[in-house]
């Protein structure tokens, strides 16, 4: 009996298998890492620069009225990242669908009149976040490795990554893994973004 080939065929699906549930969890980004990061603070931008028509379609890097945030361990600061604020129903709506790009510390804090559950989805997204809720008193409550939707998923179909908090921190995908920030740390915000 030639159990050979059956077995290479066994093992190979076993392996793509296992290939597809490490991109789907993100788990790749703390096998492989994605760089080098500075240490430092969270810098928050206040509003944004559009175009004529309103639309956003530059990079976070274009934006004004910046003021710092850290986030913390217990024991030290982990990451640095510069985010505009969403702080309206529309802004928040629009978040950074119609960014083209963002550095790699770069990214957008939203802000909810008062602590919830939310969902967001990846509406008109163009590169894949990390999702990062953080509840009033400044704890990251969950992360969640949003990847992009399939090409042609409609909006009633897109996922929704949901959490508990007051704010939600959006950042390039792998961005948690590759600063260390995980469930439990702080954000210490300003006392302009309430």
């Amino acid at each position: 009996m030639q159990r050979g080939p059956l077995a290479v065929v066994l093992g190979l699906v076993g392996l793509l298998v296992v290939g597809v549930l490490v991109l789907q969890s993100g788990l790749w980004v703390s096998v492989l890492g994605v760089g080098e990061y500075d240490e430092g603070t969270v810098t928050v931008r206040e509003g944004t620069t559009g175009t004529a028509s309103g639309t956003t379609t530059e990079t976070a890097t274009q934006s004004e009225n910046a003021t710092t945030v850290a986030v913390r361990d217990d024991a030290e600061r982990l990451a640095t990242v510069e985010v505009r604020i969403a702080d309206t129903g529309p802004k928040r709506y629009l978040g950074l669908s119609n960014t083209t790009s963002l550095e790699p510390n770069e990214g957008m804090l939203f802000v909810h009149d008062e602590e919830g559950e939310y969902g967001y989805v990846m509406r008109d997204m163009d590169f894949p976040l990390d999702i990062i809720f953080v509840d009033a008193n400044g704890t990251i409550t969950t992360i969640h490795h949003a990847p992009l939707p399939p090409e042609g998923t409609s909006e009633s179909e897109l996922k929704e990554y949901s959490g508990q908090g007051k704010y939600v921190l959006e950042v390039n995908r792998g961005w948690a893994n590759r600063t260390g920030v995980t469930v439990g740390d702080r954000v210490e915000l300003p006392a302009g973004v309430a």
